[in-house]
Parts: structure tokens; C-alpha cells; sequence
């Protein structure tokens, strides 16, 4: 069973939003993705959402691209994925894992395949960005039958049919997109994020995160007032690039508990 929910629950009670940290398994290596991974929840992370590395990556600006990059250099698959999660949930029983990526990787290795080792490596959820709704159906179907939750996309173009379209097939959250434009883009408008969250709160009964350009944690705190998670991608992986390669977990985790504090205070 996911164990997003619950999370979600405990957050709540505590009046605290989730901040959920992204990164590329196998950036800067593979060996060192399950320490990153500890590296993040001792820094406060909440939820860690696992890019799944793709040569193609349509929805992720330059700094992404070059991680997803750097990962195939090294080899990384989704099998890779999967161990690195299956290895970390031996450690941690608690901190939710969500795989994000492509539908190419996915369809090579079989929708109900995936589904199964989704849930055998202990993935709580599961994001596909170029999967449209009709298509995420039966993925959808899949995952859930095991216990692992499917993650949407929303932005700012969305239209009120999507929206419902969405909110119907989510679990675990919504991810809204804060702008119009690929990951690690700015201006941010909190306005109107907050505007097209209370679109979706409206209709929708899981949790709405955001990201995309949260840079700083007076953003993240800003947009927390109105979200219910914060997610940290394209800072995340700058910190990767510019630590010696023995500093990356710990390097990680300090920028992780700098956005938690900004969060919490």
C-alpha cells in the first residue's frame, strides 16, 4: 500500500507541507544514489521522487537534461532504478518513493512488468510525463491493483475539462507545473499558482504539489502557503554538479534542510 496517504496525514496534523526533493539515479553515480537518498530525508525531505534517465526528456530544461545525460553516460536503466529504490526501502520503511519519467522506458520493459517490480521494489508512486490521461489508464490500473499510486501533471494552460479529467485519475497528489516553460525556468508568479491550485483543490480530493523553478526557500515558503507539498528539482542537481563527488550526499542534504527550515519557520 502507498505510503503517500499517510504522509500527506501526518503533515497535516503537524501543519507542515511536504517537501519532496527530485534527482536523476545514477547522477553523479549509481553507487551514491541510495546515500543521497538517506542524505535527503535526514535533511527533512518528506516524499523523494527518482527520475527515471531518458535521452529525451521533453519537459526538463538544460540542467535536468544534462543530469538524465550524465546518467546514461553511466550506464543507468530503469532496472537500475528499480534496484536503487528496492535497496533504499530496505533502510527506510517510511519515506515515500516515487519514480518520475518517460513512457519509453516503461513500454521497453512492459506496462504490467513495471507495475509488478514497482511494487516488489517498494515505489509508492509513479509519474509519467508524456503519458496523456486516456493512454495512463490502464497503467493506471496496473499500479493501483498493486498498491502504488499515479501521479499527474497539471499547468497553468490547463483547461477545466482536464482539470476534472485529471482530479478523477489522481492518487497520492497532483503535480502542478508553476509555469509555463521546462524545469529550472523562473519567475514565478505566487499569485497565480495560488490561483490555479484553488482550481484544482476544487475539484480534486488528493494533495496539490508544486514545481518547477523553486529556487530559493522564500519561494518555497511563498508557495507553501498555498500547496500542500513543494517539489526541488534543477536546485538540486546544481548542487550535484558543483560538490566534489565525495560531498554530493552531504552537500544534498544541507540544501535540503536549508528549504525545510525556510518552510518550517
Amino acid at each position: 500500500m502507498s505510503r503517500i496517504p499517510a504522509t500527506f496525514e501526518r503533515l497535516t496534523r503537524t501543519g507542515r507541507k511536504a517537501l519532496i526533493p527530485f534527482f536523476s539515479v545514477g547522477d553523479p553515480s549509481l553507487p551514491l544514489c541510495v546515500p543521497i537518498m538517506h542524505a535527503m530525508v535526514a535533511g527533512g525531505a518528506d516524499i523523494i521522487e527518482l527520475g527515471i534517465p531518458f535521452s529525451d526528456p521533453m519537459a526538463d530544461g538544460p540542467t535536468i537534461q544534462r543530469s538524465s545525460g550524465r546518467a546514461l553516460k553511466n550506464g543507468v536503466t530503469l532496472r537500475d532504478v528499480l534496484k536503487s529504490a528496492a535497496q533504499f526501502r530496505h533502510e527506510d520503511g517510511t519515506t515515500p518513493v516515487v519514480l518520475m519519467g518517460y513512457a519509453n522506458p516503461i513500454e521497453q520493459m512492459g506496462r504490467e512488468r513495471f507495475a509488478s517490480q514497482c511494487a516488489e521494489a517498494g515505489v509508492d508512486g509513479v509519474l509519467v510525463v508524456d503519458y496523456p490521461p486516456d493512454e495512463a489508464r490502464d497503467l493506471g490500473k496496473l499500479l493501483g491493483a498493486r498498491g502504488v499510486d499515479s501521479i499527474f501533471l497539471l499547468s497553468p494552460t490547463s483547461t477545466e475539462s482536464r482539470i476534472k479529467e485529471i482530479a478523477a485519475l489522481a492518487t497520492g497528489y497532483i503535480y502542478y507545473v508553476s509555469l509555463r516553460g521546462v524545469t529550472g525556468a523562473s519567475h514565478i508568479d505566487p499569485q497565480d499558482v495560488a490561483h490555479h491550485i484553488a482550481r484544482i483543490k476544487a475539484v480534486s480530493k488528493v494533495p496539490v504539489g508544486v514545481g518547477f523553478g523553486i529556487r530559493d526557500g522564500t519561494t518555497a515558503r511563498q508557495l507553501a502557503e498555498v500547496a500542500d507539498a513543494i517539489v526541488i528539482g534543477s536546485r538540486i542537481v546544481e548542487e550535484i554538479e558543483a560538490s566534489p563527488i565525495n560531498d554530493v550526499p552531504a552537500n544534498v542534504g544541507a540544501l535540503i534542510n536549508r528549504f525545510r527550515q525556510a518552510m518550517d519557520a
